[in-house]
């Protein structure tokens, strides 16, 4: 069910065009595809440059898994509900802007909504609707509130057993970031790093563009594109209900959960976010298609835009104003 909601409209070549070279390379990590697509006139240094970006990515599946149980993420969430975990500066970091995202979403970005996720089936892929009992029992487990985090001691803890964070949401835009800084220092000065189709920073622009142009599918008619975005030194994230979905009772549920209701969130088809950085990109789309377009409107930071489909007949996609 798994949908690519950004296309590159560019050619898949490897060759020179003009005085500069373009290469593109992909590798797979964190549980998905990561790709880089550059232009440069060394070809030398361009491939050292891509090649110790996905090192990086490499370097942050270690740190971040929750599959991989000797990762600092997975320790976190094995030991934090019996004792406070002293963990490093990068996830201490990571953990609390994360807890931010929280607190200015109104609880709609959740790093603990773990345990909702495995009981809809979504992290198996195929779902199943549970009974509200089910839920109203998982959802005892969820809240960013159940972090507690200690500056002085660089340690996480959680308030309860059965507390588990996920970094499903922030992980690929986090990785992209770093991407970033890595192909910077490379000497890399146009380039176009995406993960798993949904996140995505430009470098620059290729040949005499003003940027990279991407398009945004149509969530209502997939081979379709329903707008088109030009992305200069700057990221967009794109999250769609029809990205994992199933259907029961005659209605689809998909995985953008609320982790206020223990729900699926609805009214929304797809939002996409245009952001300074990927990290920030990615962690807003779930808030802005759980809260809808009156929130979002009022809410979002200052220099994002945002493009937001509803589910509403005759509602047409649209940048928000």
């Amino acid at each position: 069910m798994k949908q690519f909601v950004l296309l590159l409209l560019l050619a898949p070549v490897l060759g020179l065009s003009g005085d500069l070279l373009r290469l593109e390379d992909t590798q797979e990590a964190m549980g998905t595809a990561f790709s880089v697509v550059a232009y440069g006139q060394d070809a030398v240094r361009m491939r050292a440059a891509v090649e110790q970006s996905f090192e990086e990515v490499r370097r942050l599946d270690h740190l971040l898994s929750n599959y991989r149980p000797n990762s600092e993420w997975s320790q976190v969430n094995r030991d934090a509900a019996a004792r406070p975990v002293r963990v490093s500066q990068e996830l201490f970091d990571l953990i609390q802007a994360c807890l931010d995202y929280s607190r200015r979403s109104e609880g709609t970005f959740d790093i603990t909504v773990g345990p909702l996720m495995k009981l809809w089936g979504f992290y198996k892929g195929s779902g199943r609707l549970p009974h509200r009992a089910e839920v109203r029992a998982v959802l005892s487990k969820v809240g960013y509130g159940n972090i507690v985090l200690d500056p002085a001691e660089r340690t996480v803890r959680f308030t309860r057993k059965g507390v588990e964070i996920d970094p499903g949401g922030i992980g690929k835009g986090y990785a992209v970031d770093r991407m970033v800084e890595v192909l910077r220092s490379g000497g890399i000065g146009s380039a176009l790093i995406t993960a798993g189709g949904s996140s995505i920073y430009a470098i620059g622009a290729p040949r005499d563009e003003k940027g990279w142009r991407v398009a945004i599918r149509d969530p209502r008619k997939h081979d379709r594109t329903t707008e088109e975005v030009c992305l200069r030194d700057e990221s967009m994230s794109t999250s769609g209900s029809y990205e994992k979905f199933f259907r029961a009772g005659g209605r689809m549920y998909s995985h953008i959960m609320d982790p206020r209701t223990g729900f699926p969130a609805e009214g929304v088809l797809s939002v996409s976010v245009v952001a300074p950085r990927t990290i920030d990109s990615e962690a807003w789309t779930k808030p802005f298609f759980i809260q809808g377009r009156e929130w979002t409107a009022q809410h979002k930071p200052k220099g994002f835009r945002v493009f937001l489909c509803e589910d509403k007949v005759g509602q047409a996609c649209a940048w928000l104003q």
